[in-house]
Protein backbone atom coordinates (compact mmCIF):
# COMPACT_ATOMS: atom_id res chain seq x y z
CA UNK A 1 0.00 0.00 0.00
CA UNK A 2 0.81 3.75 -0.55
CA UNK A 3 -0.45 5.97 1.49
CA UNK A 4 -0.99 9.95 0.31
CA UNK A 5 -0.88 12.50 3.04
CA UNK A 6 -0.87 12.09 6.85
CA UNK A 7 -3.52 14.49 8.17
CA UNK A 8 -7.27 15.38 7.64
CA UNK A 9 -9.26 15.58 5.78
CA UNK A 10 -8.23 12.84 3.53
CA UNK A 11 -6.13 10.23 3.40
CA UNK A 12 -5.52 8.18 0.37
CA UNK A 13 -4.10 4.53 -0.03
CA UNK A 14 -3.44 2.88 -3.12
CA UNK A 15 -3.00 -1.24 -3.42
CA UNK A 16 -0.34 -3.02 -4.94
CA UNK A 17 -1.27 -3.56 -8.50
CA UNK A 18 -2.57 -6.78 -9.79
CA UNK A 19 -2.71 -8.13 -13.29
CA UNK A 20 -5.74 -9.95 -14.13
CA UNK A 21 -4.61 -12.19 -16.56
CA UNK A 22 -0.76 -13.10 -17.15
CA UNK A 23 -1.10 -12.80 -21.18
CA UNK A 24 -2.80 -9.44 -20.58
CA UNK A 25 -1.35 -6.13 -19.75
CA UNK A 26 -3.99 -4.61 -17.54
CA UNK A 27 -3.29 -3.91 -14.13
CA UNK A 28 -5.42 -2.98 -11.66
CA UNK A 29 -5.30 -1.22 -7.81
CA UNK A 30 -7.78 -0.19 -5.32
CA UNK A 31 -8.03 3.26 -4.30
CA UNK A 32 -9.23 3.91 -1.10
CA UNK A 33 -9.88 7.28 0.48
CA UNK A 34 -11.07 7.77 4.07
CA UNK A 35 -11.40 10.69 6.44
CA UNK A 36 -13.72 11.43 9.82
CA UNK A 37 -16.68 11.67 6.78
CA UNK A 38 -16.35 8.32 5.82
CA UNK A 39 -14.44 6.33 2.76
CA UNK A 40 -14.77 5.71 -0.66
CA UNK A 41 -13.07 3.36 -2.87
CA UNK A 42 -13.04 1.87 -6.15
CA UNK A 43 -10.96 -0.62 -8.28
CA UNK A 44 -8.90 1.56 -10.99
CA UNK A 45 -8.18 -0.04 -14.26
CA UNK A 46 -4.80 0.74 -16.13
CA UNK A 47 -2.81 -0.41 -19.31
CA UNK A 48 0.36 -1.80 -17.45
CA UNK A 49 0.11 1.10 -15.67
CA UNK A 50 -0.90 3.92 -17.90
CA UNK A 51 2.69 5.64 -16.71
CA UNK A 52 1.47 6.88 -13.08
CA UNK A 53 5.05 5.97 -11.94
CA UNK A 54 6.42 7.85 -14.72
CA UNK A 55 4.24 10.98 -13.86
CA UNK A 56 5.23 10.99 -10.31
CA UNK A 57 8.88 10.13 -11.29
CA UNK A 58 9.16 13.48 -14.00
CA UNK A 59 7.16 15.70 -11.19
CA UNK A 60 9.93 14.70 -8.93
CA UNK A 61 12.55 15.10 -11.59
CA UNK A 62 11.57 18.79 -12.41
CA UNK A 63 11.56 20.06 -8.69
CA UNK A 64 12.45 23.38 -9.40
CA UNK A 65 9.09 23.68 -11.18
CA UNK A 66 6.67 24.16 -14.20
CA UNK A 67 4.44 26.25 -15.67
CA UNK A 68 1.08 25.20 -15.17
CA UNK A 69 -1.21 21.87 -14.55
CA UNK A 70 0.11 18.21 -15.34
CA UNK A 71 -2.35 15.95 -15.44
CA UNK A 72 -2.40 12.21 -15.45
CA UNK A 73 -5.14 9.61 -15.74
CA UNK A 74 -5.86 5.77 -15.73
CA UNK A 75 -7.60 3.82 -18.65
CA UNK A 76 -11.08 4.41 -17.71
CA UNK A 77 -10.65 7.81 -15.83
CA UNK A 78 -11.14 5.94 -12.60
CA UNK A 79 -8.37 8.02 -11.18
CA UNK A 80 -7.30 11.47 -12.08
CA UNK A 81 -4.39 13.25 -10.77
CA UNK A 82 -3.20 16.74 -11.49
CA UNK A 83 -0.14 19.17 -10.68
CA UNK A 84 0.79 22.04 -10.01
CA UNK A 85 4.15 23.61 -8.79
CA UNK A 86 3.85 26.36 -6.11
CA UNK A 87 6.29 28.95 -5.14
CA UNK A 88 8.37 27.97 -1.93
CA UNK A 89 8.82 24.21 -3.73
CA UNK A 90 5.88 22.87 -3.10
CA UNK A 91 3.56 20.39 -5.16
CA UNK A 92 0.02 20.56 -5.14
CA UNK A 93 -1.28 16.81 -6.21
CA UNK A 94 -5.57 16.90 -6.95
CA UNK A 95 -6.96 13.53 -6.75
CA UNK A 96 -9.93 12.61 -8.33
CA UNK A 97 -11.71 9.03 -7.76
CA UNK A 98 -14.64 8.35 -9.88
CA UNK A 99 -17.11 5.57 -9.83
CA UNK A 100 -16.65 3.25 -12.43
CA UNK A 101 -18.70 3.40 -15.44
CA UNK A 102 -21.96 2.96 -16.39
CA UNK A 103 -23.15 4.58 -12.72
CA UNK A 104 -20.94 7.21 -12.46
CA UNK A 105 -23.00 8.15 -8.86
CA UNK A 106 -20.43 9.64 -7.31
CA UNK A 107 -17.03 11.61 -7.47
CA UNK A 108 -14.33 12.15 -4.61
CA UNK A 109 -12.02 14.90 -4.74
CA UNK A 110 -8.92 15.80 -2.70
CA UNK A 111 -5.57 17.70 -2.44
CA UNK A 112 -2.56 16.52 -0.90
CA UNK A 113 0.38 18.90 -0.85
CA UNK A 114 4.32 17.58 -1.24
CA UNK A 115 8.20 19.40 -1.18
CA UNK A 116 9.19 19.44 -4.51
CA UNK A 117 12.25 17.43 -4.69
CA UNK A 118 12.98 14.88 -1.52
CA UNK A 119 8.71 14.11 -0.85
CA UNK A 120 7.83 14.06 -3.93
CA UNK A 121 10.76 11.24 -4.81
CA UNK A 122 9.38 9.40 -1.98
CA UNK A 123 6.16 9.32 -3.27
CA UNK A 124 7.39 8.35 -6.99
CA UNK A 125 9.38 5.80 -5.35
CA UNK A 126 6.68 4.22 -3.56
CA UNK A 127 4.54 4.04 -6.59
CA UNK A 128 6.94 2.81 -8.86
CA UNK A 129 8.47 -0.38 -6.59
CA UNK A 130 4.47 -1.10 -6.17
CA UNK A 131 4.66 -1.05 -9.98
CA UNK A 132 7.83 -3.31 -10.54
CA UNK A 133 5.90 -6.19 -8.03
CA UNK A 134 2.91 -6.06 -10.66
Amino acid sequence: MVQVGDSEPARLLLSEAARRYEDEPTLDFLVRAHGPWGKVETSVETWDGDGLDTFLASLAEDFRGWEGVRTWHSLCYDLTLSAEHHPGGHVQLTWVIRDRAPSEEWQFETNTVHAAGEDMRNLAGSVIRQAQRA
